[in-house]
């Protein structure tokens, strides 16, 4: 989902690891282990991409 959204925005990870202040391996990581990320930094990836978290509970 990650993934498939920053492509959606036209970023590279290149581009996103800079928005961020990271690596474009930490990029790599995030979108494929996002079950152990942090809430915190699931907030600023989404953010970086002009987008806003919902988190829901059903």
């Amino acid at each position: 989902m990650l993934k498939r959204a920053r492509e959606e925005a036209g970023v590279t990870q290149e581009e996103l690891a800079t928005r961020l202040h990271t690596r474009k391996s930490a990029i790599s990581r995030i979108e494929n282990h996002a079950e152990d990320i942090k809430l915190s930094t699931l907030e600023k990836f989404v953010r970086a991409l002009g987008k806003h978290l919902r988190l829901e509970v059903a």
